[in-house]
């Protein structure tokens, strides 16, 4: 099975303080050389963007800002629809979800239904109360708009690994799901970042990579009550470079996991990879979070960078013809 392949294209991101905002301002025409780059001439690629709902409280800013900038070459959208409402209360929620397909446009691919529901940390909804409520009656919302306006939009939602048996996140999801939630559901996401926060050793990785990936799909989702005819994607994963971390210890993990991930794509039924991030928010910063690019801060290439390129190329879906 060939994957989807996909990148986010900014510098900013999310630690458990906030928001890390890179040092160097984006610069869209630089973005576009690099996208165009790892795209290559037989691979199609994703854009993944995020935007945030919230009523009560100051919103931070989308971003990438103006993701259709980055929208040549056939590329798409893959839009991650965060629900921020400190409240929990879902009044305007629902039409923010349907306001953001229909201005999505013929180049929306896909949209993320809020952003790692299960994990409880301010920066993300997993520490929002009611965003099961949210999650769920987002998803359906999303593909009944899609479906109204005829346009093919994959709708799903996406998670981090469980590792303790005593959460109930996915059997709360499961008693909450009705079947407008499992007729509306195309695919679930995980994000992971294995020998980032866990090390593990290099020899052990593929390993790693197996097991987390085969418990999602054959524990997690069961107890959801989730199918294996639903699509598992890849919607964040990386390695940042630092002190004691190399720009080519982060190529040798990319290829290693994004060959694992391949190798498991059928029978695990994953359809696609996205890379979290294009650049550095800062490459003279220290802290974990700085690092995470393909690119440093000022644009050039770490061998990561060329490592993607060739992945994507050899192993990526081709893109879908236009008349």
């Amino acid at each position: 099975m060939t994957l989807h392949f996909g990148i986010y294209p900014g510098g900013s991101l999310g630690d458990e303080q906030g928001i890390v905002h890179p040092v160097r301002p984006d610069v869209p025409d630089r973005i576009t050389e690099a996208l165009d780059t790892l795209q290559g001439d037989t691979a199609s690629l994703s854009v993944r963007a995020y935007q945030s709902f919230a009523a009560t409280v100051p919103l931070a800013p989308p971003t990438p800002a103006d993701p259709a900038t980055y929208l040549h070459r056939d590329r798409k959208l893959d839009l991650v629809l965060q629900f921020r409402e400190p409240s929990g209360e879902l009044e305007g929620w629902l039409e923010f979800v349907r306001e953001a397909v229909r201005t999505g446009g013929p180049n929306l691919a896909s949209v993320q239904i809020c952003e790692e529901p299960n994990a409880d940390l301010p920066v993300v909804d997993g520490s929002i109360p009611n965003v099961l409520t949210a999650l769920v009656e987002g998803v359906v919302a999303a593909k009944r708009e899609a479906r109204a306006l005829g346009r093919s939009v994959a709708v799903g939602f996406n998670a981090v690994p469980t590792f303790n048996p005593a959460d109930t996140f996915w059997s709360e999801l499961g008693a909450l799901a009705d079947g407008r939630f499992r007729q509306s559901l195309d695919y679930v996401g995980l994000d992971f970042f294995p020998d980032v926060f866990r090390p593990i050793a290099a020899d052990q990785l593929a390993e790693a990579v197996t097991a987390v990936l085969t418990a999602f799909r054959r524990t997690d989702l069961q107890r959801a009550g989730i199918p294996g005819s639903v699509a598992i994607r890849i919607c964040e994963n990386g390695w940042p470079t630092g002190p004691g971390r190399s720009e080519q210890r982060q190529a040798t993990v990319l290829e290693t996991v994004v060959r694992t991930v391949a190798a498991l794509s059928t029978d695990l039924n994953i359809d696609g990879y996205s890379f979290f991030a294009l650049r550095d928010a800062d490459s003279t910063a220290e802290g974990l979070f700085h690092r995470f690019g393909l690119l440093r801060d000022d644009y050039t290439p770490k061998p990561a960078f060329d490592t993607y390129r060739r992945l994507i190329n050899e192993l990526g879906s081709p893109p879908v013809a236009t008349h």
